[in-house]
């Protein structure tokens, strides 16, 4: 007779070739403490020392108020443009075949390698008034470098690989066969794209969003240069709290510092129950 270990009341674990769970969590809360939550804490500490009437005097000056518009208004701009090419970019890439196609996927990496101080020196050099681009550009009194329009092009330009490099594995996996099966019940192109393939690249069309979004609103060095840095115009956040760092104001950086934290984890929040439902509703990810 058999005894099955249900019987016995026995369970046996197969060895992992990983640690454990417990192992591996401790390890993971531990790393995050020290790298990302002890300096986020003293940020929010710092602010809290404050008092609340100083704290909300920082945080509702006219410079801060316009800086963080700046900042979060020209990050969201080019986080949708990169949405829009990124996955058009990461289509190409992914579904053609043609000279230098190993060329142009290098390419869309080299904001990653490329200092971003550099990448703003580049920038501005291009869309400034004698530039290549800015010359060709002046005629139509349209202006680039040292505008807010110039902030959103070196935002799109550093956030472009976020969303092509999360997108393009998904779509990789995604068979042709069911596109071919949906031709075949009657769905022309446009259904067969927004009924077959974008509710199965969603969850990974919103990853990419919030990491050029996240990436976008930090950025520093590829913006002071084509921003002009003119206040109430074309000053952005983190530049607003390096000059306050500079003055040894280091209550108003802090304070600034923790508005910007604030606004990007509840903007991160609300993508990321977005994405989360977009897995429940199509059924991806689960």
């Amino acid at each position: 007779m058999t005894t099955t270990t249900a019987e016995t009341g026995w369970h046996f674990r197969r060895p992992s070739v990983i640690p454990g769970f417990g192992l591996t969590l401790g390890f993971t809360i531990a790393y995050l403490t020290l790298i990302i939550l002890i300096p986020l804490s003293g940020v929010v500490w710092r602010s809290a020392s404050l008092g609340w009437a100083d704290f909300w005097t920082i945080a509702t000056d006219e410079r801060t108020l316009q800086a963080l518009k700046i900042s979060f208004g020209a990050s969201l701009i080019a986080a949708l443009v990169n949405v829009a090419f990124g996955v058009l970019v990461a289509w190409v890439l992914v579904r053609y075949s043609f000279p230098g196609r190993r060329i142009v996927d290098a390419v869309v990496d080299l904001p990653f390698a490329l200092p971003t101080a550099v990448a703003g020196i580049a920038l501005t050099a291009i869309y400034s008034p004698n530039g290549w681009i800015g010359s060709l550009l002046a005629p139509l009194d349209i202006k680039v470098a040292f505008t807010p329009l110039g902030i959103v092009i070196a935002l799109i330009f550093i956030g472009l690989p976020f969303v092509v490099r999360t997108v393009q594995p998904v779509m990789e996996e995604i068979d042709r066969e069911v596109e071919e099966a949906a031709a075949t019940l009657g769905a022309h192109r446009l259904q067969t794209v927004s009924r077959v393939i974008l509710p199965s690249l969603a969850p990974a069309i919103f990853t990419g969003f919030a990491l050029a979004f996240a990436r976008a609103v930090g950025e520093y060095g590829s913006v002071i240069f084509i921003a002009g840095n003119i206040p109430y115009v074309s000053e952005i956040a983190p530049l607003l709290i390096v000059i306050r760092l500079e003055e040894f104001d280091y209550a108003a950086a802090t304070a600034i510092a923790a508005v910007m934290l604030a606004i990007s984890f509840a903007m991160l929040l609300v993508i990321n129950l977005i994405q989360a439902w977009s897995r429940r509703r199509y059924g991806y990810g689960s």
